[in-house]
């Protein structure tokens, strides 16, 4: 691989990383850092990828594997009981301010309230807009598992946005 294709490779799928390390970790250093250590990790491991998936799927792959290494090293025991372990980032970042209405705001903080496996594949299927066979090459799953677990995810949302004050008329 040369260093051009890398530098392709982080000018189109940077930024959506970057956000889907966020949204799992809720601190933007930090997401910027495992950023970072993904496309390390890429450039590192290049001849392992064997064009079974888009470039766009190995990535991602690597994001999710380098934020659940992340996790296990710094709170083994929560990880071990499946807990949420985000850390928290009391200053939001202020384009999010911006580009978020009530609404949104409550769903985005309704989702990182969710156990990790439901929030990962709402995550990728919902907000990153990847297929069923994409999310399941990046999560390790059969189809079938991220179809299940995805349709319970959403229910478990849906529950907890309506416990949070949020219209079914806005869930739809």
């Amino acid at each position: 691989m040369e260093k051009d294709e890398l530098t392709e490779w982080f000018d189109e799928y940077g930024e959506s990383i970057l956000t889907y390390i966020l949204l799992m970790v809720r601190n933007y250093q930090q997401a910027e850092d495992l950023t970072q250590e993904t496309f390390i990790k890429a450039y590192r491991h290049q001849q392992q990828f064997e064009h079974k998936s888009s470039v766009k799927t190995w990535l991602f792959s690597i994001a999710h594997n380098v934020t659940k290494d992340y996790f296990r090293k710094k709170h083994p025991l929560q990880h071990y009981l499946g807990l949420t372990m985000e850390e928290k980032d009391d200053k939001p970042m202020p384009e999010q301010i911006a580009a978020m209405d009530f609404q949104n705001e409550q769903l985005y903080k309704t989702i990182q309230q969710l156990k990790p496996t439901y929030r990962h594949v709402i995550i990728l299927r919902k907000l990153k807009e990847f297929s069923t066979e994409e999310t399941a090459l990046v999560l390790n799953w059969s189809e079938s598992k991220v179809k299940m677990t995805l349709k319970r995810a959403l229910a478990e949302l849906k529950n907890e946005l309506v416990k949070g004050g949020i219209t079914n008329e806005f869930l739809g």
